[in-house]
């Protein structure tokens, strides 16, 4: 998938390199909501396992990483995912996040929009969701632009890395096309 300057596409064993930069250079950012990600990937070691991993759920059909490249520099600057698949409803949760050198810019919006469609089309998903936290005014901005609507306020949903338990909105889109 591509627009503008960017590419979209699935994670790869072969991205070991320039996947552990994105996340060591944002590491800060994600700690608390991409706990599983940031805490999994501190050495190279651990990155090309979490990566194995990763590439056989999508092989499986249990998990889609997604990344996202500026075509150029190549450079890795942001990550997709559809999660927590139900292929029976069929629904699923979609996760993101972008190198913060990006943020503001419109690209995690194109991006997230880019994937909604395939997601609907190529995966017969009927309906996605995402979750965030209600302090997460770009994140909630960037659902709404892309057509997600508040669901609610789940209280108590999330335990960051620091131990704390937060309330978690929930966005949520249907594919009106099916």
């Amino acid at each position: 998938m591509n627009f503008d300057n960017y590419t979209v596409r699935l994670l790869t064993n072969d991205d070991l390199h320039p996947y552990f930069r994105m996340i060591e250079r944002n590491r800060h950012r994600l700690m608390d909501y991409f706990a599983g990600t940031t805490s999994k990937t501190h050495t190279l070691e651990d990155t090309a396992t979490f990566l194995s991993e990763n590439v056989q759920k999508a092989a499986d059909r249990t998990y889609f990483p997604y990344i996202i490249i500026d075509n150029t520099d190549n450079s890795f600057i942001g990550y997709i995912d559809l999660k927590r698949i139900s292929w029976n409803i069929p629904k699923a949760e979609l996760g993101c996040f972008f190198d913060e050198n990006y943020a503001g810019k419109g690209i995690a919006t194109k991006a997230l929009q880019l994937a909604t469609d395939y997601f609907f089309h190529e995966f017969g998903i009927k309906k996605l969701f995402l979750r965030t936290h209600p302090s997460n005014a770009s994140a909630r901005r960037i659902a709404e632009k892309c057509g997600f609507e508040v669901e609610g306020l789940i209280r108590c949903d999330h335990i960051t890395t620091a131990g704390e338990i937060v309330d978690l909105l929930y966005y949520g889109k249907v594919n009106e096309s099916k």
